[in-house]
Protein backbone atom coordinates (compact mmCIF):
# COMPACT_ATOMS: atom_id res chain seq x y z
CA UNK A 1 0.00 0.00 0.00
CA UNK A 2 1.50 3.46 -0.92
CA UNK A 3 2.01 5.38 1.80
CA UNK A 4 0.50 9.25 1.58
CA UNK A 5 2.88 10.59 4.44
CA UNK A 6 5.97 9.16 3.58
CA UNK A 7 8.16 9.27 0.09
CA UNK A 8 7.07 6.84 -2.65
CA UNK A 9 10.20 4.42 -1.56
CA UNK A 10 8.47 2.04 0.75
CA UNK A 11 10.47 0.98 4.20
CA UNK A 12 10.13 -2.70 4.88
CA UNK A 13 10.69 -1.80 8.74
CA UNK A 14 12.05 -5.19 9.94
CA UNK A 15 13.70 -6.37 7.01
CA UNK A 16 16.30 -3.31 7.31
CA UNK A 17 16.09 -2.75 3.87
CA UNK A 18 14.35 0.09 1.63
CA UNK A 19 12.78 -1.22 -1.85
CA UNK A 20 10.57 1.29 -4.84
CA UNK A 21 7.50 -0.47 -6.18
CA UNK A 22 5.42 -3.20 -5.82
CA UNK A 23 6.78 -5.55 -3.15
CA UNK A 24 4.76 -8.53 -3.79
CA UNK A 25 3.54 -9.82 -7.12
CA UNK A 26 1.07 -12.29 -6.90
CA UNK A 27 0.37 -15.18 -9.18
CA UNK A 28 -3.30 -15.48 -10.46
CA UNK A 29 -2.25 -19.33 -11.58
CA UNK A 30 -0.84 -21.96 -8.82
CA UNK A 31 2.34 -23.74 -9.02
CA UNK A 32 2.24 -26.96 -7.67
CA UNK A 33 -0.25 -25.36 -4.91
CA UNK A 34 2.74 -22.39 -4.45
CA UNK A 35 1.70 -18.87 -5.01
CA UNK A 36 4.60 -17.18 -6.69
CA UNK A 37 7.30 -14.21 -5.21
CA UNK A 38 8.89 -11.43 -7.16
CA UNK A 39 12.63 -12.40 -7.15
CA UNK A 40 13.39 -8.85 -5.76
CA UNK A 41 11.10 -9.34 -2.61
CA UNK A 42 12.73 -13.11 -2.13
CA UNK A 43 16.41 -11.21 -2.09
CA UNK A 44 15.18 -8.40 0.24
CA UNK A 45 13.81 -10.87 2.05
CA UNK A 46 16.17 -13.62 2.39
CA UNK A 47 19.86 -11.10 2.56
CA UNK A 48 18.44 -8.13 4.26
CA UNK A 49 16.68 -9.83 7.62
CA UNK A 50 17.80 -8.22 10.83
CA UNK A 51 20.89 -9.40 11.77
CA UNK A 52 20.86 -9.11 15.94
CA UNK A 53 17.91 -7.50 18.22
CA UNK A 54 18.24 -4.44 19.49
CA UNK A 55 19.77 -4.26 22.78
CA UNK A 56 16.68 -2.26 24.36
CA UNK A 57 13.90 -5.65 23.12
CA UNK A 58 16.57 -7.61 24.13
CA UNK A 59 16.95 -6.24 27.85
CA UNK A 60 12.83 -6.32 27.71
CA UNK A 61 12.92 -9.61 27.38
CA UNK A 62 15.70 -11.29 29.45
CA UNK A 63 14.47 -14.33 30.41
CA UNK A 64 13.82 -15.19 26.40
CA UNK A 65 17.21 -13.72 25.42
CA UNK A 66 19.50 -15.94 27.87
CA UNK A 67 18.15 -18.85 26.32
CA UNK A 68 18.67 -18.26 23.08
CA UNK A 69 22.46 -16.27 23.71
CA UNK A 70 23.34 -19.13 26.13
CA UNK A 71 22.53 -21.69 23.20
CA UNK A 72 23.99 -19.73 20.63
CA UNK A 73 27.56 -19.35 23.25
CA UNK A 74 27.26 -23.15 23.02
CA UNK A 75 26.47 -23.76 19.43
CA UNK A 76 23.27 -25.62 20.30
CA UNK A 77 20.49 -23.57 18.64
CA UNK A 78 18.34 -26.68 17.03
CA UNK A 79 15.06 -25.99 15.12
CA UNK A 80 13.25 -27.04 17.62
CA UNK A 81 14.56 -24.56 20.26
CA UNK A 82 14.33 -21.78 17.34
CA UNK A 83 10.38 -22.79 17.00
CA UNK A 84 10.04 -22.25 20.76
CA UNK A 85 11.85 -18.93 21.16
CA UNK A 86 9.98 -17.52 17.82
CA UNK A 87 6.86 -18.29 19.58
CA UNK A 88 7.65 -17.28 23.14
CA UNK A 89 8.73 -13.59 21.36
CA UNK A 90 5.83 -13.36 19.70
CA UNK A 91 3.59 -13.83 22.69
CA UNK A 92 5.77 -11.11 24.49
CA UNK A 93 5.39 -8.97 21.40
CA UNK A 94 8.77 -8.82 20.47
CA UNK A 95 8.58 -9.05 16.65
CA UNK A 96 11.55 -8.12 15.26
CA UNK A 97 13.44 -10.16 18.26
CA UNK A 98 11.37 -13.04 16.22
CA UNK A 99 12.30 -11.80 12.71
CA UNK A 100 15.94 -12.13 14.08
CA UNK A 101 15.64 -15.83 14.85
CA UNK A 102 13.74 -16.61 11.39
CA UNK A 103 17.01 -14.83 9.92
CA UNK A 104 19.07 -16.89 11.91
CA UNK A 105 17.45 -19.89 11.24
CA UNK A 106 17.56 -19.65 7.64
CA UNK A 107 20.79 -18.66 7.30
CA UNK A 108 22.25 -22.26 8.48
CA UNK A 109 19.51 -23.84 6.35
CA UNK A 110 16.58 -24.38 9.02
CA UNK A 111 13.30 -23.71 8.70
CA UNK A 112 10.44 -22.43 10.91
CA UNK A 113 7.50 -24.62 11.41
CA UNK A 114 3.70 -24.02 10.66
CA UNK A 115 3.19 -23.18 14.21
CA UNK A 116 5.85 -20.68 14.29
CA UNK A 117 4.41 -18.93 11.13
CA UNK A 118 1.59 -18.77 12.72
CA UNK A 119 2.73 -16.75 15.63
CA UNK A 120 4.48 -14.59 13.28
CA UNK A 121 1.85 -13.80 10.77
CA UNK A 122 0.01 -13.05 14.01
CA UNK A 123 2.39 -10.74 15.67
CA UNK A 124 2.74 -8.64 12.46
CA UNK A 125 -1.36 -8.27 12.56
CA UNK A 126 -1.54 -7.27 16.21
CA UNK A 127 1.06 -4.58 15.38
CA UNK A 128 -0.47 -3.24 12.26
CA UNK A 129 2.51 -4.57 10.19
CA UNK A 130 0.44 -6.50 7.63
CA UNK A 131 2.60 -6.16 4.41
CA UNK A 132 5.28 -8.52 5.90
CA UNK A 133 2.54 -10.54 7.10
CA UNK A 134 1.50 -11.14 3.93
CA UNK A 135 4.98 -11.87 2.90
CA UNK A 136 5.54 -14.46 5.58
CA UNK A 137 2.45 -15.86 4.51
CA UNK A 138 3.53 -16.22 0.85
CA UNK A 139 6.91 -17.44 2.22
CA UNK A 140 5.27 -20.27 4.04
CA UNK A 141 3.80 -21.57 1.13
CA UNK A 142 6.45 -21.42 -1.18
CA UNK A 143 8.81 -23.17 1.28
CA UNK A 144 5.67 -26.22 0.95
CA UNK A 145 4.15 -25.44 4.07
CA UNK A 146 0.54 -25.89 4.01
CA UNK A 147 -1.16 -22.92 6.05
CA UNK A 148 -3.78 -24.52 8.68
CA UNK A 149 -7.00 -22.32 8.76
CA UNK A 150 -5.63 -20.81 12.29
CA UNK A 151 -2.86 -18.89 9.85
CA UNK A 152 -5.25 -18.22 7.61
CA UNK A 153 -7.36 -16.61 10.44
CA UNK A 154 -4.48 -14.69 11.71
CA UNK A 155 -3.75 -13.33 7.98
CA UNK A 156 -7.42 -12.52 7.81
CA UNK A 157 -7.59 -10.76 10.94
CA UNK A 158 -4.64 -8.44 10.01
CA UNK A 159 -6.45 -7.42 6.76
CA UNK A 160 -9.62 -6.95 8.17
CA UNK A 161 -8.42 -5.06 10.81
CA UNK A 162 -6.84 -2.56 8.52
CA UNK A 163 -10.24 -2.38 6.14
CA UNK A 164 -8.37 -4.19 3.69
CA UNK A 165 -11.91 -6.22 2.41
CA UNK A 166 -10.51 -7.09 -1.05
CA UNK A 167 -7.49 -8.76 0.42
CA UNK A 168 -9.18 -10.39 2.99
CA UNK A 169 -11.28 -11.43 0.06
CA UNK A 170 -7.99 -12.94 -1.39
CA UNK A 171 -7.61 -15.29 1.63
CA UNK A 172 -10.78 -16.69 1.41
CA UNK A 173 -10.21 -17.23 -2.21
CA UNK A 174 -6.90 -18.82 -1.26
CA UNK A 175 -8.51 -21.21 1.64
CA UNK A 176 -11.14 -22.21 -1.12
CA UNK A 177 -8.52 -22.89 -3.90
CA UNK A 178 -6.17 -24.89 -0.81
CA UNK A 179 -9.26 -26.64 0.55
CA UNK A 180 -8.78 -25.29 3.73
CA UNK A 181 -11.90 -25.51 5.78
CA UNK A 182 -13.48 -21.95 7.55
CA UNK A 183 -13.49 -22.92 11.43
CA UNK A 184 -15.71 -21.09 13.93
CA UNK A 185 -13.00 -18.66 14.18
CA UNK A 186 -12.86 -17.52 10.74
CA UNK A 187 -17.03 -16.83 10.79
CA UNK A 188 -16.42 -14.41 14.05
CA UNK A 189 -13.79 -12.57 12.61
CA UNK A 190 -16.19 -11.79 9.48
CA UNK A 191 -18.86 -11.35 11.25
CA UNK A 192 -17.11 -8.72 13.71
CA UNK A 193 -15.34 -6.83 10.71
CA UNK A 194 -19.28 -7.07 9.02
CA UNK A 195 -21.24 -5.85 11.85
CA UNK A 196 -18.60 -3.22 12.99
CA UNK A 197 -18.09 -1.89 9.40
CA UNK A 198 -22.20 -1.57 9.04
CA UNK A 199 -22.02 -3.95 6.42
CA UNK A 200 -25.95 -5.03 7.18
CA UNK A 201 -26.45 -7.49 4.16
CA UNK A 202 -23.32 -9.26 4.64
CA UNK A 203 -22.96 -9.90 8.31
CA UNK A 204 -26.82 -11.47 7.82
CA UNK A 205 -25.18 -13.25 5.05
CA UNK A 206 -22.40 -14.26 7.15
CA UNK A 207 -25.36 -15.86 10.29
CA UNK A 208 -26.94 -17.80 7.29
CA UNK A 209 -23.64 -20.01 6.39
CA UNK A 210 -22.69 -20.26 9.69
CA UNK A 211 -26.18 -21.58 10.23
CA UNK A 212 -26.29 -23.62 6.85
CA UNK A 213 -22.92 -24.98 7.73
CA UNK A 214 -24.15 -25.73 11.67
CA UNK A 215 -22.19 -23.65 13.55
CA UNK A 216 -23.05 -22.79 16.86
CA UNK A 217 -24.75 -19.23 17.32
CA UNK A 218 -22.68 -18.60 20.53
CA UNK A 219 -22.97 -15.20 22.53
CA UNK A 220 -20.65 -13.77 20.65
CA UNK A 221 -22.71 -13.77 17.27
CA UNK A 222 -25.58 -13.28 18.64
CA UNK A 223 -23.78 -9.62 20.40
CA UNK A 224 -23.05 -8.52 16.68
CA UNK A 225 -27.24 -9.19 15.96
CA UNK A 226 -27.37 -6.39 18.61
CA UNK A 227 -25.06 -4.45 17.19
CA UNK A 228 -26.69 -4.62 13.92
CA UNK A 229 -30.19 -3.52 14.91
CA UNK A 230 -29.05 -0.82 17.33
CA UNK A 231 -26.90 0.77 14.48
CA UNK A 232 -30.24 0.69 12.49
CA UNK A 233 -32.41 2.28 15.26
CA UNK A 234 -34.22 -0.66 16.39
CA UNK A 235 -32.90 -0.54 20.00
CA UNK A 236 -36.17 -2.37 21.47
CA UNK A 237 -35.53 -5.45 19.11
CA UNK A 238 -32.02 -5.44 20.32
CA UNK A 239 -32.52 -5.42 23.40
CA UNK A 240 -35.73 -8.30 22.86
CA UNK A 241 -33.44 -10.37 21.69
CA UNK A 242 -31.89 -11.77 25.23
CA UNK A 243 -35.16 -13.67 25.95
CA UNK A 244 -34.31 -15.70 22.74
CA UNK A 245 -30.93 -15.78 23.18
CA UNK A 246 -32.24 -17.44 27.16
CA UNK A 247 -34.68 -19.76 25.20
CA UNK A 248 -31.98 -20.95 23.08
CA UNK A 249 -30.21 -22.41 26.42
CA UNK A 250 -27.24 -19.76 25.54
CA UNK A 251 -25.76 -17.78 28.89
CA UNK A 252 -25.94 -14.56 28.94
CA UNK A 253 -22.49 -13.83 29.23
CA UNK A 254 -20.14 -10.71 28.95
CA UNK A 255 -20.48 -9.96 25.30
CA UNK A 256 -24.04 -10.37 25.56
CA UNK A 257 -24.39 -7.46 28.35
CA UNK A 258 -21.64 -5.31 26.90
CA UNK A 259 -24.57 -5.39 23.47
CA UNK A 260 -27.39 -4.40 25.76
CA UNK A 261 -25.51 -1.75 28.03
CA UNK A 262 -23.88 -0.03 24.72
CA UNK A 263 -27.73 0.13 23.16
CA UNK A 264 -29.24 1.54 26.25
CA UNK A 265 -26.69 4.08 26.45
CA UNK A 266 -26.84 5.14 23.01
CA UNK A 267 -30.27 5.95 22.81
CA UNK A 268 -29.71 7.47 25.90
CA UNK A 269 -31.67 5.06 27.86
CA UNK A 270 -28.48 5.59 30.90
CA UNK A 271 -30.74 4.17 33.99
CA UNK A 272 -31.74 1.44 32.14
CA UNK A 273 -28.42 0.49 30.96
CA UNK A 274 -27.02 1.23 34.93
CA UNK A 275 -29.87 -1.39 35.89
CA UNK A 276 -28.46 -4.19 32.99
CA UNK A 277 -24.87 -3.22 34.36
CA UNK A 278 -25.88 -4.28 38.16
CA UNK A 279 -27.63 -7.47 36.99
CA UNK A 280 -24.48 -8.25 34.94
CA UNK A 281 -22.65 -8.44 38.46
CA UNK A 282 -25.47 -9.95 39.97
CA UNK A 283 -25.27 -12.53 37.97
CA UNK A 284 -21.56 -13.06 38.42
CA UNK A 285 -20.35 -11.68 35.53
CA UNK A 286 -17.65 -9.57 35.89
CA UNK A 287 -17.35 -6.27 33.48
CA UNK A 288 -14.31 -5.95 31.32
CA UNK A 289 -12.66 -2.52 29.77
CA UNK A 290 -15.38 -2.50 27.70
CA UNK A 291 -18.33 -2.51 30.00
CA UNK A 292 -16.51 0.23 31.84
CA UNK A 293 -15.42 2.48 28.84
CA UNK A 294 -19.23 2.34 26.95
CA UNK A 295 -20.95 3.48 30.33
CA UNK A 296 -18.34 6.03 31.16
CA UNK A 297 -18.22 7.25 26.93
CA UNK A 298 -22.41 7.97 27.17
CA UNK A 299 -22.94 9.53 30.52
CA UNK A 300 -20.14 11.57 29.39
CA UNK A 301 -22.35 12.22 26.08
CA UNK A 302 -25.29 12.89 28.22
CA UNK A 303 -23.43 15.59 30.68
CA UNK A 304 -23.81 12.96 33.57
CA UNK A 305 -19.89 14.17 34.27
CA UNK A 306 -20.47 13.41 38.14
CA UNK A 307 -21.76 9.72 37.17
CA UNK A 308 -18.76 9.44 34.62
CA UNK A 309 -15.98 10.54 37.39
CA UNK A 310 -17.47 7.93 39.97
CA UNK A 311 -17.26 4.99 37.23
CA UNK A 312 -14.14 5.85 36.66
CA UNK A 313 -12.87 5.48 40.03
CA UNK A 314 -15.02 2.27 40.64
CA UNK A 315 -12.95 0.86 37.45
CA UNK A 316 -9.96 1.38 38.97
CA UNK A 317 -11.08 0.69 42.49
CA UNK A 318 -12.02 -2.61 40.50
CA UNK A 319 -8.30 -3.24 39.48
CA UNK A 320 -9.00 -2.61 35.77
CA UNK A 321 -6.37 -0.87 33.63
CA UNK A 322 -8.15 2.80 32.42
CA UNK A 323 -8.04 3.01 28.55
CA UNK A 324 -6.43 6.05 27.19
CA UNK A 325 -9.16 6.33 24.84
CA UNK A 326 -12.13 6.91 27.15
CA UNK A 327 -10.05 9.19 29.10
CA UNK A 328 -9.76 11.22 26.01
CA UNK A 329 -13.29 11.08 26.43
CA UNK A 330 -13.31 12.00 29.76
CA UNK A 331 -10.96 14.70 29.87
CA UNK A 332 -12.36 16.44 26.65
CA UNK A 333 -16.01 16.56 28.29
CA UNK A 334 -14.52 18.22 31.87
CA UNK A 335 -11.98 21.03 29.77
CA UNK A 336 -15.03 22.03 28.07
CA UNK A 337 -16.35 23.32 31.08
CA UNK A 338 -12.50 24.33 32.26
CA UNK A 339 -12.64 21.66 35.70
CA UNK A 340 -8.72 21.16 35.18
CA UNK A 341 -8.10 20.64 39.02
CA UNK A 342 -10.78 17.78 38.81
CA UNK A 343 -8.57 16.35 35.65
CA UNK A 344 -5.22 16.77 37.72
CA UNK A 345 -6.94 15.32 40.60
CA UNK A 346 -7.49 12.01 38.22
CA UNK A 347 -4.72 11.94 36.58
CA UNK A 348 -2.92 12.00 40.75
CA UNK A 349 -4.57 9.38 41.77
CA UNK A 350 -4.21 6.79 39.23
CA UNK A 351 -0.46 7.31 39.80
CA UNK A 352 -0.98 6.20 43.16
CA UNK A 353 -2.72 3.16 41.82
CA UNK A 354 0.51 2.41 39.99
CA UNK A 355 -0.42 3.14 36.71
CA UNK A 356 3.16 3.82 35.29
CA UNK A 357 3.34 2.34 32.02
CA UNK A 358 1.05 4.69 30.18
CA UNK A 359 0.84 7.42 33.07
CA UNK A 360 3.00 9.38 30.46
CA UNK A 361 0.31 9.09 27.28
CA UNK A 362 -2.24 10.04 30.01
CA UNK A 363 0.08 13.14 31.00
CA UNK A 364 0.31 13.58 26.96
CA UNK A 365 -3.58 13.66 26.29
CA UNK A 366 -3.97 16.35 29.59
CA UNK A 367 -1.38 18.30 27.94
CA UNK A 368 -2.75 18.13 24.43
CA UNK A 369 -6.01 19.20 26.07
CA UNK A 370 -4.72 21.67 28.20
CA UNK A 371 -4.13 25.58 27.31
CA UNK A 372 -0.18 25.45 27.71
CA UNK A 373 0.51 21.79 27.26
CA UNK A 374 4.19 21.07 26.26
CA UNK A 375 3.44 17.99 24.09
CA UNK A 376 1.07 19.51 21.70
CA UNK A 377 3.93 19.09 19.26
CA UNK A 378 3.50 15.33 17.94
CA UNK A 379 7.61 15.07 17.77
CA UNK A 380 7.55 15.55 21.52
CA UNK A 381 5.19 13.63 22.52
CA UNK A 382 6.50 10.37 20.50
CA UNK A 383 9.90 11.34 21.92
CA UNK A 384 9.10 11.59 25.42
CA UNK A 385 6.82 8.22 25.14
CA UNK A 386 10.69 6.74 23.83
CA UNK A 387 12.65 8.47 26.47
CA UNK A 388 10.46 6.51 29.21
CA UNK A 389 10.86 3.62 27.95
CA UNK A 390 7.79 3.50 26.52
CA UNK A 391 7.74 1.96 23.35
CA UNK A 392 4.91 3.71 20.86
CA UNK A 393 2.32 1.15 19.60
CA UNK A 394 -0.13 1.42 16.92
CA UNK A 395 -2.70 2.31 19.58
CA UNK A 396 -0.76 4.86 21.34
CA UNK A 397 0.17 6.08 18.13
CA UNK A 398 -3.56 6.42 17.17
CA UNK A 399 -4.62 7.49 20.58
CA UNK A 400 -2.19 10.49 20.35
CA UNK A 401 -3.63 11.58 16.65
CA UNK A 402 -7.26 11.07 17.78
CA UNK A 403 -6.37 13.94 20.15
CA UNK A 404 -4.70 16.41 18.15
CA UNK A 405 -7.96 15.38 15.48
CA UNK A 406 -10.81 16.12 17.98
CA UNK A 407 -9.02 19.56 18.25
CA UNK A 408 -9.01 19.79 14.73
CA UNK A 409 -5.01 20.05 14.76
CA UNK A 410 -4.83 18.80 11.38
CA UNK A 411 -1.01 19.36 11.03
CA UNK A 412 0.14 17.21 14.03
CA UNK A 413 -2.40 14.80 13.24
CA UNK A 414 -0.57 14.35 9.85
CA UNK A 415 2.58 14.34 12.11
CA UNK A 416 2.04 11.85 14.64
CA UNK A 417 0.51 9.31 11.79
CA UNK A 418 3.84 9.83 9.77
CA UNK A 419 6.21 9.13 13.09
CA UNK A 420 4.15 5.96 12.99
CA UNK A 421 4.87 4.98 9.41
CA UNK A 422 8.65 5.98 10.30
CA UNK A 423 8.45 3.36 12.99
CA UNK A 424 7.20 0.55 10.61
CA UNK A 425 3.73 0.77 11.52
CA UNK A 426 1.30 1.02 8.34
CA UNK A 427 -1.73 3.36 8.53
CA UNK A 428 -5.27 1.55 9.09
CA UNK A 429 -8.51 2.49 8.68
CA UNK A 430 -9.25 3.70 11.93
CA UNK A 431 -6.29 5.76 11.59
CA UNK A 432 -7.22 7.40 8.20
CA UNK A 433 -10.95 7.68 9.85
CA UNK A 434 -9.21 9.87 12.57
CA UNK A 435 -7.31 11.53 10.24
CA UNK A 436 -10.63 12.50 8.39
CA UNK A 437 -11.88 13.63 11.73
CA UNK A 438 -9.31 15.91 11.78
CA UNK A 439 -9.67 18.02 8.73
CA UNK A 440 -13.52 17.82 9.58
CA UNK A 441 -13.20 19.76 12.84
CA UNK A 442 -10.84 22.32 11.29
CA UNK A 443 -13.34 22.57 8.34
CA UNK A 444 -11.05 21.84 5.85
CA UNK A 445 -13.86 19.47 3.90
CA UNK A 446 -11.57 19.14 0.47
CA UNK A 447 -8.29 17.96 2.49
CA UNK A 448 -11.35 15.26 4.58
CA UNK A 449 -12.27 14.24 0.87
CA UNK A 450 -8.44 13.68 -0.72
CA UNK A 451 -7.86 11.13 2.51
CA UNK A 452 -11.35 9.01 1.33
CA UNK A 453 -10.12 8.95 -2.21
CA UNK A 454 -6.59 7.81 -1.00
CA UNK A 455 -8.50 5.38 1.41
CA UNK A 456 -10.56 4.10 -1.76
CA UNK A 457 -7.72 4.39 -4.23
CA UNK A 458 -5.15 2.19 -1.66
CA UNK A 459 -7.61 -0.94 -1.45
CA UNK A 460 -9.16 0.29 1.89
CA UNK A 461 -12.73 -0.30 1.88
CA UNK A 462 -14.32 2.54 4.01
CA UNK A 463 -16.68 1.77 6.70
CA UNK A 464 -20.20 3.59 8.47
CA UNK A 465 -17.94 5.92 10.23
CA UNK A 466 -15.67 7.21 7.70
CA UNK A 467 -19.00 7.89 5.40
CA UNK A 468 -20.53 9.72 8.74
CA UNK A 469 -17.28 11.67 9.42
CA UNK A 470 -17.25 12.69 5.58
CA UNK A 471 -20.23 14.39 5.92
CA UNK A 472 -19.54 16.07 8.83
CA UNK A 473 -16.79 17.92 7.56
CA UNK A 474 -19.68 19.40 4.36
CA UNK A 475 -21.86 20.03 7.44
CA UNK A 476 -19.24 21.87 9.29
CA UNK A 477 -18.19 23.57 5.69
CA UNK A 478 -22.21 24.28 5.13
CA UNK A 479 -21.54 22.52 1.75
CA UNK A 480 -25.11 21.14 2.30
CA UNK A 481 -26.01 19.39 -1.04
CA UNK A 482 -22.75 17.05 -1.07
CA UNK A 483 -24.30 15.61 1.93
CA UNK A 484 -27.02 13.27 0.28
CA UNK A 485 -24.47 12.47 -2.42
CA UNK A 486 -21.98 10.49 0.03
CA UNK A 487 -24.84 9.59 1.95
CA UNK A 488 -25.38 7.73 -1.38
CA UNK A 489 -22.20 6.05 -1.77
CA UNK A 490 -22.28 4.78 1.77
CA UNK A 491 -25.15 3.08 0.59
CA UNK A 492 -23.57 1.93 -2.73
CA UNK A 493 -20.28 0.87 -0.61
CA UNK A 494 -22.55 -2.29 1.13
CA UNK A 495 -22.76 0.66 4.25
CA UNK A 496 -26.01 0.65 6.27
CA UNK A 497 -26.58 4.16 7.06
CA UNK A 498 -26.15 4.28 11.14
CA UNK A 499 -29.13 6.43 13.05
CA UNK A 500 -26.57 9.25 12.85
CA UNK A 501 -25.96 9.20 9.33
CA UNK A 502 -29.66 8.78 9.07
CA UNK A 503 -30.32 11.98 11.29
CA UNK A 504 -27.58 14.46 9.09
CA UNK A 505 -29.35 13.63 6.11
CA UNK A 506 -32.93 14.85 7.71
CA UNK A 507 -31.31 18.13 8.83
CA UNK A 508 -29.60 18.45 5.63
CA UNK A 509 -32.72 17.78 4.00
CA UNK A 510 -34.54 20.20 6.01
CA UNK A 511 -32.03 22.89 5.02
CA UNK A 512 -32.06 22.42 1.41
CA UNK A 513 -35.56 22.42 1.41
CA UNK A 514 -35.75 25.82 2.95
CA UNK A 515 -33.01 26.97 0.99
CA UNK A 516 -34.88 25.94 -2.26
CA UNK A 517 -38.27 27.41 -1.11
CA UNK A 518 -36.61 31.00 -0.40
CA UNK A 519 -35.69 31.08 -4.48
Amino acid sequence: MQSIFLPKTFIVYSFGGVYSGTLLHRSSSKCDGRYMFGDAVLKLFRKNGLKKVSKAALYDNYTISARWHGCKDQEELSGDLCNCLIRDYCKVGNVDAAMSLLSHMEAVGLHASVASYTYLIEAHGNVGRTLEADILFQEMISFGRMPRTTVCNALLRGFLRKGLLDLASDVLVLMSDLDIQKNQETYEILLDYHANAGRLEDTWSIINEMKRKGFELNSFVYSKVIVIYQNNGMWKKAVGIVDEIRKSGISVDKHIYNSIIDTFGKYGQLPEALEVFKKMQQDGVMPDITTWNSLIQWNCKSGNLATALELFTDMQEQGMHPDPKIFITLISSLGEQGKWDIIKKNLDSMKLRGHKNSGLVYEILVDIYGQYGQFRDAEKCISALKSAGLLPSASNFCIIANAFARQGLCEETVKVLQLMEAEGIEPNLVMLNVLINAFAVAGRHLEAMAIYHHIVEVGISPDVITYTTLMKAYIRAKKFHKVPEIYKEMERAGCTPDRKAREMLKSVTVVLEQRHSAI
